[in-house]
Parts: C-alpha cells; structure tokens; sequence
C-alpha cells in the first residue's frame, strides 16, 4: 500500500495536469489487488469532486467509424482550445484479459495533440461494454482539468446502455443502412440516445445516408416524449467523419442540449441519479468479491450451485441460505458460518 505522501503527490501532479500521473491513476484505479484497490480510493478521494467536465457517451457497432468520428471531434475541440480525454473501451482478451483493439493506432493525429489524451482499457467482460472502473477513470480525468470526456464503449449487446449512467449526453452513431438493419436497431438504445448521428455521409453513400437519417428521425418522432429533453430532442443528424462534415453541427446541437438541461436543473438531477445508481452497483460488485474471496463463503457457494444444478434446492432457497450465511459470518466478525 503506498504511503499517504505518495497519494497526496500524485493527487497534486494529476490536478497539475501531469498527463503521466493521470495515465499511473487509471492504471491504479483499474487494478483488481486489494491493496491497489485502497490506494485508489485513497487517491479519489483526495482529488475530491471539484472539477466537472462535460461526459459523452459514444456507441455504435464495430466499424461504423468511431474512432474516426472521435479524432475529427476531438480535434475540432482541441482546436477551439478545449481538452479532450478519451476513455476507449475495447473488448477483452478472453486470454490474457487486455485490451486487444488498441484504439490509439486509429487516432494517430488525436494522440498526437497536447490537449487530447486517449486510454484504451479493458472491458474486462463487464456488462455494458464499459470497464468497472471507467467512471473512476473519468473522475480523474476531471480532476486533470480535461474539458470534454468522451467514453467509447465496445458497441455491442443492448446492455451497453449502462454508459448513460456516467454520461451527460448519449450519443448513437450508425452506418447508412437500409430498412433490414433499420429494424435491426434495438429500440432500447435509442430510447436513450439524445443525437442519432448518421455516419459516412460522402460520396456514393450520402444519399444513403440521407434517407437513413429521415427514417431515424421518424422512428424518434414515435417513441415516448422524454422529460429530460426539450422539444426538437432526441434528433437524428448526418455526418462525415472522414471529410469532417456535420462536426460542428453535431457539437452545437449538444451545447444546445447541455444549456437548456442546465437551465432546467436536469443538469444536476442526472448526476445524483447516477451517483445513486453507481453506489449502489458498487455495493453489489463488494458483496460478490466477499463471496468470491471468503473460503467459507465460496466452498458453500460451489455446494449450493451444485445442488440446485442437481435440482436437490431451488435457486431461491439456495440464495436466502447464501445470504443467511453472509449474514452470520457478519455477526461473528467474519470467521464463516
């Protein structure tokens, strides 16, 4: 375990802007040791929660081009003097359990930029496509004075919506497609969406596109009005990530709704949802590694799946029995049942 000096000297270099801390940080917080684990909440809790940077959630099937999106709006933010972090979030290795897509190869110009920085992680199978730890990753990227977040998530399952939970605007992006793939969209995720961005709007595939985009825009006009939205939102728009056009479009429509959130006090509504929302995933995550790590806990965990595989229980038997276990371990100062 680091010595409290050594957390309060990198809390000052990542609130400095030391880009090496930051990069040290996100490894720690990343991290699966116990004691690593205390370093980290260590390290989060002396940065404090000061600092707010405006978090975008990007998803969209493999191939769709949001790496090239992200490094053309990256670039156009670091342009206009802003900072821009990227957490991109690859898939595991079912190996070695790293990242295996390497997202910095494919934004070679935004690694490039001194105001930009981008972090492949892991997504180390977690549900949502998006790493345990990332929304820790973004606290630190706040306290490391970054002006927009963009978290990249692996985009694919429907369960990936989770990256709204640590997002101030969502952001869906797509390919030209025809009406097949349209009905192959999950209507879940883009009842989340605040901007359907519809991608590869150029050459021979623009007018594709265009027709794309409408039809997106009339499926938004059939779902339930949000409250959280004014009333021109969710939008559809298209775009080229290649020839960068739309960019800029697409970045005003998102300041248009972060004002009017802000104005509405939808802003700070949404943060403490989700800071509900987080604490209480994170009870979950601590009362599954005490199952997992607990000897006593474990060996009647593997009994208790063997017997309802048996069909001896039931699942719901067996799981009041876990949790009675738990308790009792509790209640005598964790010596087992």
């Amino acid at each position: 375990m680091a010595h409290r000096a050594d957390i309060t000297q990198m809390a000052a270099q990542i609130k400095g802007g030391d880009r090496r801390a930051l990069a040290r940080a996100i490894t720690l917080v990343e991290s699966g040791r116990a004691d690593h684990r205390a370093d980290a909440l260590a390290l989060l809790e002396a940065l404090g929660q000061e600092r707010q940077a405006l978090r975008i959630g990007l998803s969209g099937t493999p191939g769709v081009g949001k790496s090239t999106f992200i490094e053309s709006f990256g670039l156009m933010l670091t342009a206009q003097g802003k900072r821009v972090a990227v957490l991109a979030v690859d898939p595991s290795s079912a190996r070695s359990g790293g990242s295996i897509l390497g997202d910095k190869t494919r934004m070679d110009h935004l690694a490039r930029d001194p105001n930009a920085f981008i972090r492949p992680s892991p997504s180390q199978t977690q549900l949502g496509g998006v790493a345990r730890r990332t929304r820790e990753a973004i606290a630190l990227c706040e306290a490391a004075g970054f002006d927009v977040v963009l978290i990249e998530t692996v985009g694919v399952g429907q369960s990936e919506t989770v990256v709204a939970q640590m997002s101030d605007i969502f952001v869906l992006l797509l390919a030209p497609a025809g009406g097949d793939e349209l009905q192959g969209v999950k209507r879940g995720i883009m009842e989340i969406a605040d901007l359907i961005l519809v991608n590869k709007a150029d050459g021979e595939l623009k007018p594709q596109a265009t027709r794309t985009c409408a039809d997106y825009a009339g499926a938004l006009r059939l779902l339930r009005k949000r409250p959280q939205d004014p009333e021109d939102f969710p939008k559809a728009l298209t775009i080229s990530a290649l020839e960068n056009g739309g960019i800029s479009k697409a970045w005003e429509e998102m300041k248009s709704l972060l004002d009017w959130r802000k104005d509405q006090g939808i802003w700070d509504q949404t943060r403490a949802s989700q800071k509900g929302y987080w604490f209480q995933d994170e009870v979950r995550q601590l009362m599954l590694v005490r199952l997992e790590t607990d000897p006593d806990l474990r060996k009647l965990m593997i009994q208790s799946e063997a017997a309802v595989a048996q069909g001896a229980t039931s699942p719901d038997a067996a799981a009041a029995r876990i949790v009675a276990s738990l308790r009792e371990s509790d209640e005598t100062g964790g010596q087992g049942s």
